[in-house]
């Protein structure tokens, strides 16, 4: 319910990672499950026909749009390669978009959904795709997005990076770190997959095994690269230990004095959480 009556104290824990309270009270909201939900799974030919496909899908999809990722073709080959997993197209392409919608009334969001898709497929932004709206087709489709991480295990060693930037940067870092590596055999592959919605991607490199050649050549190259763009080192998976001395790549001193001081002030002793997030001065 609506409370304004000064500063949200309670907003303050989200994203402090532990450092600043613990949670002793909780209350979920649990939302009906949507009456009606598909799944399309598309192919473009280029990054910048999967951004004008976004564009378009949150302009004419609207309100039962629920999930908009995409993945690139080196993806699908290392998927493809350890797990047998395949792609429901026939073609192939160098980009791949899964497009999820949810809503209340079946014939109203298909009728929305595949007047989408004929119109961008016209438009040549799509050049195959497929649709389901049963949960076997559903769940098959989601597959091909899911388990990359599980493939990219088996290539060896994983250089595991979750950074946000702006949409038209988000494949030039893939692009950049591909150049980086070119002809390393120290590096396997560099791929890129993630959340259009909120500007996260998900950028893998893999090898062999760890190189402290190839982490030097990432970090703080990786970090610059995304402070320049004004992007972030972190989108979803949080600062921890390892990327709270690299925290000014996304925060300015200020910002960073300021969560200090708010550590020290709701956690004097330094006991929650130590050694993460942020560093305070007397404490670990």
């Amino acid at each position: 319910r609506k409370d304004n009556t000064g500063s949200y104290l309670k907003q303050l824990v989200i994203g402090s990672e532990g450092t600043l309270g613990i949670i002793t009270k909780l209350t979920i909201a649990c939302p009906p499950l949507p009456a009606s939900e598909n799944v399309a799974f598309l192919a473009c030919e280029s990054f910048d026909d999967v951004l004008k496909l976004f564009k378009e899908a949150k302009k004419n999809l609207g309100e039962i749009l629920s999930a908009y990722e995409f993945l690139d073709s080196a993806c699908v080959e290392v998927l493809t390669k350890w797990t047998g997993v395949t792609t429901p197209l026939e073609s192939e392409a160098p980009f791949y978009v899964l497009i999820e919608t949810a809503g209340s009334n079946a014939e109203h969001d298909e009728q929305k959904l595949y007047g989408f898709l004929e119109r961008t497929m016209e438009d040549g932004l799509v050049v195959d795709g497929t649709v389901g709206s049963d949960p076997s087709k559903i769940k098959a489709i989601w597959d091909v997005r899911e388990r990359i991480t599980e493939a990219l295990k088996h290539d060896g060693y994983v250089y595991k990076y979750d950074i946000s930037l702006p949409l038209p940067k988000l494949y030039d870092m893939v692009e950049d770190t591909r150049k980086l590596f070119e002809d390393n055999d120290k590096v396997t592959r560099v791929v890129g997959f993630g959340h259009m919605g909120d500007g996260n991607l998900h950028l893998n490199i893999t090898g062999p095994k760890f190189e402290d050649e190839v982490m030097s050549q990432l970090e703080p190259w990786l970090w610059e690269w995304s402070r320049d763009v004004r992007g972030s080192i972190s989108a979803e998976h949080g600062v921890g230990f390892k990327k709270r001395d690299v925290l000014g790549y996304s925060k300015a001193p200020e910002a960073i004095e300021l969560m200090a001081t708010l550590k020290k002030t709701m956690d004097p002793k330094g006991i929650l959480n130590p050694y993460k997030l942020v560093k305070v001065p007397g404490q670990p």
